[in-house]
């Protein structure tokens, strides 16, 4: 496995800031949960795989490396996720981070809470496999097809779902069969939760 670059950050500015876990499978709606916990909470949402671009994208010599492993497949070390995703939080501190789809798997969040600090709540987005594959598959991406579903979702199950039972009843469950208002009205109860100063 090639090598990247680690950086230094000082994480200090995030202490005591709120971190918000959203998990579910994919079609399940994650980013568009994260878009509305951002606009009437003012948490910043932030997407793993945006950030990895980006870095990529930028011509940095981490980005040099991140492309060499990102474009054979290779997974990226979850120490690197951890460091591009705390200078993220670092470089613009807001009241609180939304992370989408975050962790993909049972190792990445304990390398995110040995590395960053630990979620105030893990939100669960959850759908029957007919109802996302349906939904992908109108969404018409160039990866929506039913071979890469089938193995977006094993994937999930096998990887990301641990993770829930892991966490238990920090683990908030919200049906996403509905539409997107409806399941807001539940992720909003959850993130008023986090102000109530019982739940301190």
């Amino acid at each position: 496995m090639a090598n990247v670059e680690r950086k230094t950050v000082d994480k200090s500015p995030l202490k005591g800031i709120p971190i918000v876990w959203i998990i579910g499978g994919p079609g399940s709606g994650k980013g568009t949960q994260c878009e509305l916990i951002h606009i009437k909470f003012g948490f910043r949402h932030l997407s793993t795989g945006d950030l990895l671009r980006h870095e990529v994208l930028s011509g940095s010599t981490r980005g040099t490396q991140l492309y060499k492993l990102m474009s054979t497949g290779e997974c990226v070390p979850y120490e690197i996720v951890d460091d591009i995703l705390a200078e993220a939080m670092v470089a613009k501190v807001a009241k609180g981070f939304v992370l989408d789809g975050f962790p993909l798997d049972l190792e990445q969040a304990q390398a995110f809470e040995k590395d960053i600090g630990s979620p105030k709540a893990i939100i669960f987005i959850e759908a029957n496999d007919t109802v996302l594959e349906e939904r992908l598959l109108a969404r018409g991406n160039f990866d929506d097809n039913k071979t890469s579903i089938e193995k977006r979702l094993h994937n999930f199950y096998t990887k990301t779902v641990p993770v829930v039972e892991h966490y238990g009843d920090l683990v908030k469950r919200i049906n996403a069969e509905r539409p997107k208002e409806e399941v807001f009205a539940d992720v909003q109860k959850v993130m008023e939760s986090l102000s109530d100063p019982v739940s301190q």
